[in-house]
């Protein structure tokens, strides 16, 4: 009931105070009595305690008391009408199921043949993860035995050697 204004809330609780009435003046060859009390007696409150149908002597019911009236029989025609298209709705739910299963089906397949793929692609990347490790560490020990201090003055004498060339070259070029 969110959402609803103070009289449609009120419309549809006088919809539902009606909906007893409305269900009890539809014809359905019921005695009067039935309808007094709704319908909704203790199944003791008659005499005798059982329930009695109205036969004749060789055990067929009565044609005339069971016969439905003419609003009664729209009522089932169009109890028939929704039945059917709700059965018609379930089946495209069905059938939509039925597809969605033999997909899931298709694609439990699909990864359960992927599945080895990816542990030989994972035990690679993890050979070549550790392969890259080792590397760096060798790289690293190289560098730092290039860079120690007693190779200090080597690098400073290299770019002296260096900077004479450049100067060289840019008193050369400028004459």
């Amino acid at each position: 009931v969110k959402g609803l204004t103070k009289e449609e809330l009120a419309t549809r609780s006088d919809l539902v105070a009606a909906l007893p009435d409305r269900i009890q003046s539809i014809p359905d060859g019921s005695s009067s009595a039935t309808k007094k009390n709704g319908g909704w007696g203790a199944s003791g409150s008659r005499p005798g305690g059982g329930v009695k149908f109205d036969s004749t002597s060789d055990g067929n019911f009565d044609d005339e008391y069971f016969k439905g009236t003419e609003e009664s029989n729209k009522f089932r025609q169009e109890y028939e009408m929704r039945r059917m298209k709700q059965d018609e709705g379930l089946d495209v739910i069905g059938e939509g199921l039925a597809t969605l299963k033999n997909m899931a089906s298709d694609m439990n397949e699909e990864l359960d043949r992927q599945v080895p793929l990816m542990d030989e692609m994972d035990d690679k990347v993890d050979r070549a993860n550790a392969d890259l490790k080792n590397t760096n560490v060798r790289l690293k020990q190289t560098i730092l035995q290039m860079r120690s201090s007693r190779n200090f003055c080597v690098d400073i004498i290299l770019l002296c050697i260096i900077l004479g060339i450049a100067a060289y070259l840019y008193n050369v070029l400028k004459k």
